[in-house]
């Protein structure tokens, strides 16, 4: 199956509300143009799975937006395992060195009671990630994962 890059999200601001967009530019300086929290080196930009997303809202009995998670980029056609650390993400020209879990914060639980535990199991939450190379990512477009930089 071939894996693609199904939907794109940003803040403006660290805790405003999720933005869907179509296409945005990734760089190493901001991560995620537009989007609040891009600065940090091992958490500019993170990575969840449709599946596993799809997972954790069958296990909450409930139908809720992707962006709930708050997560920057949505990939279908993968679901990330520890294992995964260290690998690298393509799409397009962009290159991103998987760094960690993204751990379910709080403010899973605020916006469902049990999201924070259904996001806790199988890497759920998804992936923080470094860029290592900039440049433009569309919805639609093919990702493909590297092996691991250790």
């Amino acid at each position: 199956m071939q894996i693609k890059l199904a939907a794109i999200a940003r803040r403006p601001e660290s805790e405003a509300s999720m933005e869907e967009i179509f296409s945005a530019e990734i760089s190493q300086d901001d991560g995620l143009q537009g989007d609040a929290k891009g600065k940090s080196p091992k958490r500019q930009i993170t990575v969840m799975s449709k599946e596993s997303w799809i997972k954790a809202c069958h296990d909450l009995d409930k139908d809720l937006p992707w962006t709930t998670r708050r997560a920057n980029l949505l990939i279908k056609g993968f679901e990330f395992l520890p294992t995964d650390v260290g690998r690298t993400i393509h799409i397009g020209d962009v290159i991103l060195e998987i760094t960690q879990e993204t751990a379910p914060c709080w403010k899973m639980e605020a916006a469902c009671e049990g999201l924070r535990e259904a996001l806790a199991s199988g890497w759920r939450g998804g992936v923080c990630c470094k860029v290592l190379q900039p440049g433009t990512v569309t919805t639609g477009d093919n990702v493909e994962l590297g092996k691991s930089l250790f």
